[in-house]
């Protein structure tokens, strides 16, 4: 693995990505993001991970965290492994109409990739980008909070619920459903 995609120090600010296997859209489903949320939640409160900004697309996550008390590449490999059984167990659990799909594409893809028992979710790696400089840190919140307004789902940041914008903007007293530790 090149050292681009190492984390060297969990404590500095990284921005990671964390992509669905051949980029399915999955995360369509508010009892999804719901996964992700109580997940990132549970991280947060149990593994010492802070959740700095992030964004749940619906067929990736990005986030800026560090981990304090532990390694961030184990703390995210717990978080997918988990959030891939439950993920797993909603789709087969609730009305999904593509759930047949699903289930045959991400058990095709564990059985390829010979690393995962029944279902493979997420993509292996998670690319770590290390935010040292106050610079990188802006460019990398304010790219996660504008990706939707990029991929057309909304016309305004502050509409997609699925985002710590919230947490950004000013005079607001609704926040995210994710405890976030913004930067300013």
């Amino acid at each position: 693995m090149s050292e681009k995609y190492k984390v060297i120090d969990s404590t500095v600010p990284t921005f990671i990505t964390i992509t669905v296997v051949d980029w399915v859209d999955l995360l369509v489903r508010p009892n999804y993001c719901t996964i992700l949320d109580e997940s990132l939640n549970y991280c947060i409160k149990e593994k010492g991970l802070s959740v700095h900004a992030y964004v749940y697309m619906t067929s990736h996550i990005h986030l800026i965290v560090t981990a304090f008390d532990g390694e961030l590449q184990n703390v995210i490999r717990d978080f997918k492994k988990f959030t891939s059984k439950k993920l797993i167990e909603a789709i087969k659990e609730h009305p999904e109409s593509r759930r047949e799909w699903l289930l045959r594409k991400f058990s095709f893809e564990a059985q390829k990739s010979g690393r995962a028992k029944n279902y493979k979710v997420w993509q292996d790696g998670f690319h770590p980008v290390i935010l040292d400089t106050l610079e990188k840190i802006e460019q990398r919140v304010n790219y996660i909070h504008y990706n939707p307004v990029e991929a057309e789902i909304v016309f305004n940041e502050r509409d997609y619920v699925n985002s710590s914008y919230r947490n950004y903007e000013e005079d607001n007293t609704v926040f995210c459903n994710v405890n976030v530790d913004p930067f300013w």
